[in-house]
Protein backbone atom coordinates (compact mmCIF):
# COMPACT_ATOMS: atom_id res chain seq x y z
CA UNK A 1 0.00 0.00 0.00
CA UNK A 2 1.38 3.71 -0.47
CA UNK A 3 2.78 5.80 2.44
CA UNK A 4 0.02 8.71 0.87
CA UNK A 5 -2.97 9.39 -0.27
CA UNK A 6 -4.88 7.36 -3.43
CA UNK A 7 -5.59 10.80 -4.66
CA UNK A 8 -1.71 11.81 -5.51
CA UNK A 9 -1.87 8.78 -8.18
CA UNK A 10 -5.33 10.49 -9.47
CA UNK A 11 -4.21 13.44 -10.08
CA UNK A 12 -1.30 12.14 -11.89
CA UNK A 13 -3.52 10.29 -13.71
CA UNK A 14 -5.09 13.72 -15.10
CA UNK A 15 -1.85 14.88 -15.91
CA UNK A 16 -0.61 11.83 -18.04
CA UNK A 17 -4.31 11.15 -19.46
CA UNK A 18 -3.81 11.38 -23.31
CA UNK A 19 -8.02 12.01 -23.72
CA UNK A 20 -8.87 15.38 -22.56
CA UNK A 21 -12.73 14.21 -22.18
CA UNK A 22 -11.19 11.76 -19.11
CA UNK A 23 -9.22 14.48 -17.36
CA UNK A 24 -11.92 15.81 -15.15
CA UNK A 25 -12.61 11.94 -14.56
CA UNK A 26 -9.35 11.50 -12.49
CA UNK A 27 -9.71 15.26 -10.88
CA UNK A 28 -13.09 14.24 -9.36
CA UNK A 29 -11.93 11.68 -7.49
CA UNK A 30 -8.90 13.20 -6.24
CA UNK A 31 -10.25 16.78 -5.56
CA UNK A 32 -12.02 18.51 -2.80
CA UNK A 33 -14.67 20.96 -4.69
CA UNK A 34 -12.81 23.87 -3.75
CA UNK A 35 -9.11 22.54 -3.93
CA UNK A 36 -6.49 26.02 -4.68
CA UNK A 37 -3.97 25.34 -7.33
CA UNK A 38 -0.62 27.41 -7.37
CA UNK A 39 2.49 27.93 -8.84
CA UNK A 40 4.73 30.50 -10.40
CA UNK A 41 2.20 30.71 -13.69
CA UNK A 42 -1.16 30.26 -12.04
CA UNK A 43 -3.82 30.20 -8.87
CA UNK A 44 -6.85 29.06 -9.26
CA UNK A 45 -9.33 27.96 -6.99
CA UNK A 46 -12.13 24.81 -7.74
CA UNK A 47 -11.94 21.98 -9.56
CA UNK A 48 -12.82 23.58 -13.07
CA UNK A 49 -9.51 25.85 -13.03
CA UNK A 50 -7.83 22.82 -12.11
CA UNK A 51 -8.86 20.81 -15.09
CA UNK A 52 -8.53 24.19 -17.29
CA UNK A 53 -4.91 24.48 -16.32
CA UNK A 54 -3.93 20.44 -16.78
CA UNK A 55 -5.57 20.56 -20.47
CA UNK A 56 -3.97 23.81 -21.05
CA UNK A 57 -0.43 22.42 -19.95
CA UNK A 58 -0.78 19.35 -22.23
CA UNK A 59 -1.64 21.24 -24.94
CA UNK A 60 1.18 23.15 -24.48
CA UNK A 61 3.58 19.74 -23.84
CA UNK A 62 2.14 17.32 -26.31
CA UNK A 63 3.22 14.10 -25.42
CA UNK A 64 4.62 14.98 -21.64
CA UNK A 65 5.05 12.77 -18.68
CA UNK A 66 4.45 13.81 -15.29
CA UNK A 67 5.91 11.64 -12.79
CA UNK A 68 6.61 12.00 -8.64
CA UNK A 69 10.61 10.93 -8.66
CA UNK A 70 10.34 10.82 -4.29
CA UNK A 71 8.99 9.49 -2.12
CA UNK A 72 5.79 11.20 -0.20
CA UNK A 73 6.76 13.11 3.10
CA UNK A 74 3.82 13.46 5.04
CA UNK A 75 2.32 14.82 8.06
CA UNK A 76 -0.64 16.46 9.47
CA UNK A 77 -2.83 16.43 6.02
CA UNK A 78 0.61 18.12 4.80
CA UNK A 79 2.65 16.25 1.76
CA UNK A 80 5.57 17.08 0.26
CA UNK A 81 7.39 15.42 -2.54
CA UNK A 82 9.12 16.06 -5.93
CA UNK A 83 7.80 15.94 -9.49
CA UNK A 84 9.35 15.89 -12.97
CA UNK A 85 8.12 16.91 -16.48
CA UNK A 86 9.54 14.94 -19.49
CA UNK A 87 8.64 14.89 -23.45
CA UNK A 88 10.54 12.63 -25.56
CA UNK A 89 12.36 11.14 -23.51
CA UNK A 90 14.31 15.05 -22.56
CA UNK A 91 13.27 16.54 -18.71
CA UNK A 92 11.57 19.83 -19.47
CA UNK A 93 10.99 20.65 -15.73
CA UNK A 94 11.01 19.43 -12.73
CA UNK A 95 9.99 20.66 -8.95
CA UNK A 96 7.80 20.45 -5.68
CA UNK A 97 4.76 20.32 -5.05
CA UNK A 98 3.44 20.93 -0.96
CA UNK A 99 0.16 19.25 -1.06
CA UNK A 100 -2.93 19.79 1.84
CA UNK A 101 -5.40 16.84 1.95
CA UNK A 102 -8.65 16.53 3.95
CA UNK A 103 -9.63 13.84 6.18
CA UNK A 104 -11.08 12.11 3.59
CA UNK A 105 -8.40 12.09 1.55
CA UNK A 106 -9.10 14.44 -1.03
CA UNK A 107 -6.64 17.35 -1.97
CA UNK A 108 -7.69 20.96 -0.58
CA UNK A 109 -4.78 22.54 -1.93
CA UNK A 110 -1.16 22.09 -4.44
CA UNK A 111 1.37 24.57 -4.24
CA UNK A 112 3.57 23.90 -6.39
CA UNK A 113 7.53 25.22 -7.09
CA UNK A 114 9.98 24.82 -9.95
CA UNK A 115 13.51 23.70 -10.42
CA UNK A 116 15.41 23.06 -7.39
CA UNK A 117 16.31 25.24 -4.61
CA UNK A 118 19.80 26.67 -4.64
CA UNK A 119 22.71 25.44 -2.13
Amino acid sequence: MADYPKAFDDVLAAWNEPDPSKVRGHLDKALSSNVRFVDPTIDVTGIDGFEANVLQVNAGIPGAVYSRVSAVDSQHNFHRYHWAIHQNGKLILSGFDVTETDEAGKVVCVIGFFGELAK
